[in-house]
């Protein structure tokens, strides 16, 4: 059981290390000589399995370490110095990422949210406002869209939604960028609509996302259309992201993009969430919003949250008021069922 001093912990997605299947693989070519930097046999063969299940033969597909490390390299890679980036003001970017592209010396143009989304109409009216604004030379002109699936509230865009996005996008000439952080529990998610090949139809740039999704650490960066973002092996290696033993990338990959593996660790995630929230409906919690993926998010308070803290670590979400906060329960792909047994008995 996943616990520490007889504690559960259902802070994140990302408490263990990785997959058995990753570990008994890298353990297996551990000693394999191998060229460098994401050149290597393993990483290719990575690769050609992401743009097979992306339906995109052409794809450049890159390698990098962590979420923010890639957010902050691919949007400032598509960014000129005086552009922005438009995103929901609640958009990990904005919110969680210690201001990372702001450091990058890009704005991130925050729209309102709705359960975690952002909408086309909005998005049109913010780069139309720009545009029919006659000190727009003086301002930060918006030269791309953030989107997360799922988003930092769990929440999934339709593939209706996320097609009347990428069309004013491109009517607009503004691309459009896609974090995929936990993306292994939307398309696991039966509620979910878009898949892979759809990202790769309307998004101009993605990644899939693994550390949080049952590898040791990495994120696979999917540019459609081959050579999209000239250059891009320099950019990674000028920001500090291109790792030398890119083949610890590549392995892990092939690994999660071997018989279906990346779906089946999206479903266990997705299962146990399901039967969490159900329970918590029976014994009549309140939740925050709805949310149909991995994340959950309860009203408590302050005093139940406090008590509950002792038996079970909860991700601190946000203070509603003086008297009650919002907690998140977070499955994963390693989540056990007598873990979710007992965490319903505490609760």
């Amino acid at each position: 059981m996943n616990t520490i001093k007889n504690k559960l912990f259902f802070t994140c997605d990302y408490m263990e290390g990785a997959h058995p299947d990753i570990i008994k693989r890298l353990v297996e070519t551990n000693m394999t000589q191998s060229v460098g930097y994401g050149l290597d046999d393993f990483s290719e063969s990575a690769r050609n399995k992401i743009r097979t299940a992306c339906n995109t033969p052409e794809a450049d597909v890159f390698f990098l370490v962590g979420g923010t490390q890639t957010n902050a390299t691919i949007i400032g890679a598509i960014l000129r110095p005086y552009q922005g980036v438009i995103s929901a003001e609640t958009g990990h970017i904005s919110v969680h990422e210690a201001g990372a592209i702001e450091y990058g010396g890009h704005k991130v143009l925050v729209l309102p949210h709705h359960n975690g989304k952002i909408n086309a109409d909005e998005i049109l009216k913010c780069i139309e406002s720009y545009r029919q604004d006659g000190n727009c030379e003086h301002m930060v002109m918006p030269r791309l869209v953030y989107i997360s699936q799922p988003t930092e509230y769990g929440t999934l865009y339709s593939k209706s939604e996320l097609k009347k996005i990428s069309e004013v996008c491109r009517e607009n000439q503004i691309p459009l960028y896609l974090d995929g952080a936990r993306l292994a529990y939307a398309l696991a998610c039966p509620e979910n609509d878009v898949t892979l090949s759809d990202i790769a139809k309307y998004c101009d740039a993605f990644y899939i996302g693994g550390t949080k999704c049952g590898a040791l650490f990495g994120e696979a960066v999917v540019i459609p259309r081959h050579n999209w973002i000239p250059h891009l092996f320099s950019i990674i290696k000028q920001n500090g992201a291109l790792l030398a033993k890119g083949r610890i990338l590549g392995i892990q990959f092939d690994m999660l993009f071997t018989d279906d593996l990346y779906y089946k660790i999206g479903t266990t995630a997705i299962e146990a969430a399901d039967v969490i929230r159900k329970e918590l409906q029976k014994k009549g919690y309140k939740f925050a919003f709805s949310s149909p993926t991995n994340q959950i998010f309860i009203i408590l308070d302050k005093a139940k949250a406090a008590s509950l803290s002792e038996k079970v670590e909860m991700g601190f979400w946000q203070n509603l008021d003086n008297d009650r906060t919002v907690m998140r329960i977070a499955t994963s792909w390693a989540t056990k069922k007598e873990e979710v047994v007992k965490l319903i008995e505490i609760l």
